[in-house]
Formats: C-alpha cells, sequence, structure tokens
C-alpha cells in the first residue's frame, strides 16, 4: 500500500484585484517547469450575486523524484463573488477581476512506495519495514525537506503574483 505522509499545508489569501485567468496560467506554468504532472480534479463556477460568481478548482501535481519517493501537492482554488471591472493602466482601459477573496490551500504530500512494488508478498512488506525504519531515514527526511521547500516556494511565488497584478 502506498504511504502517503502530509508534510506541509499553507494558505495564499488575496483581495481586491487581480486577473484570475493570468494566475491560473502562471500557477500551471510554474508547476510545469519544476517538472510536475497537473490534473485538474475539479472545476466549479455559479454565480452568486448579480454577476458574482464563486469558482472552485482543485489540482492535484505530481512529480516522481525517485523510483520510490513522489512529490504530491494538491493545490484548491477559492475564489470569493469575482466581479469583472474595467480598471486604467498606464493610460489603457483594461479588465481585471476584482475579487471577495481568492485563497489557495496547499498541501505537500511525501507518497513512499508509490508503485506499491513492496506489497506483493507478506516477505517484502517485511523488508518495507525495515527499509524504512533502518535504511532510509535520512533519505525520508531529505525528501520531506524538499516537499516543504516546493511548497513553500510556490506559496511566495503565488502571493507574490497576487500582490504584484493587484497593484497594476
Amino acid at each position: 500500500m502506498v504511504e502517503k505522509d502530509t508534510i506541509i499545508k499553507e494558505k495564499v489569501k488575496h483581495t481586491g484585484l487581480g486577473d484570475l485567468k493570468a494566475s491560473y496560467k502562471y500557477a500551471r506554468e510554474w508547476l510545469d517547469k519544476e517538472g510536475y504532472t497537473i490534473v485538474e480534479d475539479n472545476y466549479s463556477e455559479k454565480v452568486v450575486e448579480g454577476n458574482a460568481k464563486e469558482i472552485e478548482i482543485e489540482w492535484t501535481a505530481w512529480k516522481k523524484i525517485t523510483d520510490y519517493f513522489k512529490i504530491t501537492i494538491k493545490i484548491k482554488w477559492k475564489i470569493l463573488k469575482m466581479t469583472e471591472v474595467e480598471v486604467e493602466i498606464e493610460g489603457k482601459r483594461r479588465t481585471m477581476n476584482k475579487f471577495t477573496e481568492i485563497a489557495l490551500e496547499l498541501k505537500g504530500i511525501l507518497e513512499k512506495d508509490y508503485s506499491s512494488k513492496w506489497e506483493v508478498s507478506p516477505f517484502t512488506k517485511f523488508f518495507k519495514e525495515i527499509y524504512h525504519k533502518y535504511v532510509i531515514p535520512q533519505r525520508t527526511e531529505e525528501r520531506e525537506k524538499e516537499v516543504r521547500e516546493i511548497v513553500q516556494d510556490f506559496k511566495e511565488e503565488m502571493k507574490a503574483y497576487f500582490e504584484l497584478t493587484g497593484r497594476k
């Protein structure tokens, strides 16, 4: 059985102006550049008040780092009361989004034996436990640190992106 350990949970919130389409694209490109495969598990949109929308998006991004370890990042977007507004930037009219709140919930997960190679018999399961306890504890700690760093880097990138696009 695949062991999945949640290593870190983070949140990013932004209120005010932004560009959802550009933020979405930026996040996907950043993860893609880091070598992650991204699957969109859910996209739902509903109109709540007048023309305001609430949107929920869920992604699973994963990357194999060895034939035993895999990093998975769960990303949940929640956009509350988003409307389109016209703004003037450097003398040019532009359509942007105004949010009551845009929030990203991030969860970094380290998966061990993701292909269940050690689950074929009671004998290999026994050796898997020995392997975990005595052979790879330091490697596991290094991989957990890697998960924490990538999730925090992604959080900081998105936070900076929201602030930058919100100021235009």
